[in-house]
């Protein structure tokens, strides 16, 4: 499981995440809206490991180490970082993913045989922005599953290729639900949709300076105490 407790990121002038809290359960998708970019990015990058947190909590399993997170996550399409260049076809973009894959006493993973038994063999010549959005995500996550330590999915912003939900919750939904293989899944986006019912949280949640203020508690000398006590007429009448 994913805790995260008040985790912020200083930044230059603002910050680069507020402080946030959520959880993620594996067989769990949970959203994660705001709706800043860079602070999205931040979130993405902390909750997988890549980005030190100023401060605040994040375990994975129980464990407060950066290096477990890191292992055990894959970060997906996080803008100017690890986003799939314009200029790679599918089949370039495969091997080279596939070739990043720690794989002990073994050599690299072959593109070609990975892209037929996982049915990506009809864009396997295409350039990565020719494709659809859909497709994108099913390409961009199975890549992260190739790597059997994956347990923690971190989708950066998936909203930002389609405003309709149904080219990406979907397959968002069936990597956490599915029964052979739980995983963790968290999606940062511009804002929750519509439908939306499933856990989820917001950036910013766990800062102190924005929440609202607690509603002041009525005391005897309040006005809220004073008319709570005061006899109404039929009160009166009843005595």
């Amino acid at each position: 499981m994913l805790s995260v407790r008040q985790l912020h990121v200083k930044g230059r002038r603002d910050d680069l995440l507020p402080p946030t809290s959520l959880q993620a359960r594996r067989g769990e998708l949970v959203l994660v809206a705001g709706t800043r970019q860079d602070q999205r990015t931040a979130l993405a990058l902390t909750l997988s490991g890549r980005m030190r947190p100023t401060s605040g909590e994040l375990l994975w399993d129980g464990a407060a180490k950066t290096k477990h997170v890191r292992v055990a996550s894959s970060l997906v399409d996080a803008p100017g970082v690890n986003e799939p260049e314009q200029h790679l076809s599918v089949r370039d973009l495969v091997t080279e993913d596939l070739a990043l894959i720690p794989r002990r006493y073994r050599g690299a993973l072959l593109s070609k045989p990975w892209l037929k038994v996982n049915r990506f063999e009809d864009i396997a010549g295409l350039w990565t922005e020719q494709l659809a959005p859909a497709r994108r995500i099913e390409l961009l996550t199975a890549l992260s599953l190739a790597n059997p330590d994956t347990d923690l999915l971190v989708v950066d912003s998936p909203d930002r290729h389609s405003a309709d939900p149904a080219d990406w919750l979907p397959r968002l939904q069936e990597l956490a639900y599915d029964g052979g293989r739980p995983l963790a899944v968290v999606a940062t986006v511009a804002a929750l949709p519509d439908n939306w019912t499933g856990p989820a949280a917001l950036i910013g949640n766990a800062d102190r300076r924005t929440a609202p203020a607690p509603a002041e508690a009525a005391t005897p000398e309040s006005p809220a105490a004073a008319s709570a006590e005061a006899p109404t007429p039929e009160t009166e009448d009843a005595k």
